[in-house]
């Protein structure tokens, strides 16, 4: 009886909408829509199992080739033997979702997205614990990011990033504008900015994100609230929410914000509009720092990263947003090894150094934050692209990450969000206490 209530929950939650593509898959760049697999055929398993890993990231799988590589030189003795395949998104975790309810044909290890992740731990959990190899990591480790992976104070999944949230400016159009970024520590600072700028050239300043909710995540965690209660019950009409999107109705009513082509930052028309020079401010978590790279490599030295604007001085400045958690399954062979390998690719210093060069991530191992060898390389491409250095913010806003949840309630309050709430309030200018009072009672009913 226990497993088909379990199979009846997650077919309802297979009929909700998922959560906006890009806030899904925010750790890494687009999924791929194709299937691809690879390994290491020099590098045999000493127990002589073949273990497999989906991802539904193709640079995911490119970063664990590597760390395989490097992990079966170092441990001849615990040498793995492991096929990564990629898979689109959505077929990857209803796969996944599958097999560990049926017990067969799961693989030994995969990537879980953030959003996806409490799926995968409603009663027992068919994940490996993970606590045993996080441990000699954890007191290094920014605590939230674990959390995020947890349940009844085990872990499941080990981070891939934190995703600090901060502020990107275009120094270069904002000077022009006699604008200094560093003078904007407060969202009533932005609203005067954002003003002015508009005024000087009749473009936008920041974004009103519809597809996507990182500010409101943000503005929630720098009033320490949440979109759930501490029952992990949806509060989507709650006074914090409320003031966090008044305060955005209001900065795009005095031309501080605009919406965006696609909804966000983080899609390929809105990166088009910021290359173009279209918009003047992002604020994105600091794994954003890879899709200029990618899509606007001619912006080089135009971009400074800073902390995100708050309510009030004193108030946290960031929140972590975005993951991915890697997982062990029960069913998995050699689990010893392959958790110990995965801990290694992930926590380790030699495995956050590649995170951070490799990928353009802030790694959770904070050790990696001081060691400006490797954060202050000349080399680097990400700090040779922006105009100040990514690691000086973060370590400024080290103490202040917060957590957003993720539970149970979070797939069905994205989607009622992302697809009916925001654009209400910022296409049609609805009233905001009653569009949030219609996402809150749509979201109740879904969940029931």
């Amino acid at each position: 009886m226990k497993s088909v209530k379990i199979l009846k929950k997650l077919a309802a939650i297979a009929a909700v909408t998922s959560i906006a593509a890009t806030m899904l898959i925010g750790c890494g760049g687009s999924s791929s829509s194709t299937s691809s697999s690879g390994g290491k055929d020099s590098a045999s398993s000493s127990s002589g199992d073949q273990l497999e890993m989906w991802t539904f990231i193709e640079m995911h799988k490119t970063f664990y080739e590597k760390m395989l590589e490097k992990w079966n030189q170092k441990n001849p003795d615990k040498k793995l033997n492991i096929n990564f395949t990629v898979l689109p998104y959505d077929d990857m975790h209803n796969k996944l979702q599958s097999a560990l309810l049926s017990g067969q044909g799961a693989p030994d290890a995969c990537d879980i997205e953030v959003g996806k992740f409490p799926n995968f731990l409603k009663g027992d959990p068919q994940l490996e614990n993970l606590d045993d190899v996080i441990s000699p990591y954890k007191d290094k480790l920014v605590k939230s990011r674990i959390d995020l992976y947890s349940k009844d104070g085990h872990n499941y999944g080990l981070p891939t990033h934190v995703g600090a949230c901060v502020a990107y400016y275009n120094t270069e159009i904002l000077e022009k504008a006699g604008i200094d970024y560093k003078s904007i520590a407060t969202w009533d600072d932005f609203k005067a900015a954002g003003a002015k700028y508009y005024a000087a050239t009749g473009k936008n300043f920041g974004t009103a994100d519809t597809s996507a909710q990182w500010q409101e995540s943000l503005m929630l965690a720098e009033q320490k609230s949440d979109f759930t209660d501490a029952d992990g019950k949806p509060q989507l009409n709650s006074p914090q929410m409320v003031k966090a999107l008044t305060t955005l109705r209001d900065l795009q009513d005095a031309h501080a914000i605009a919406t965006i082509p696609g909804g966000q930052p983080d899609q390929t028309d809105a990166e088009g509009a910021i290359n173009n020079g279209d918009y003047a401010v992002a604020i994105m978590p600091l794994w954003y720092m890879s899709r200029f790279l990618q899509y606007m490599p001619d912006q080089a030295g135009k971009w400074a990263i800073a902390p995100a604007p708050v309510f009030e001085k004193g108030q946290p400045r960031s929140v972590g947003l975005g993951g991915t958690g890697t997982a062990v399954t029960k069913t998995a062979k050699n689990k010893e090894n392959l958790k110990e390998f995965l801990a290694y690719a992930k926590l380790s210093d030699e495995g956050e150094q590649a995170i951070w060069e490799d990928l353009g991530f802030d790694p959770c191992n904070t050790d990696l934050w001081t060691k400006n060898d490797i954060t202050h390389n000349p080399e680097n491409k990400f700090v040779k692209y922006f105009k100040t250095n990514p690691f000086d913010t973060l370590n400024e806003i080290k103490n202040e990450i917060q957590l957003i949840k993720s539970n149970d309630a979070i797939p069905s309050i994205n989607n009622v969000l992302n697809t009916v709430t925001l654009n209400s309030i910022f296409e049609d200018k609805k009233d905001i206490k009653q569009a949030l009072d219609e996402a809150q009672q749509q979201v109740e009913n879904e969940l029931k």
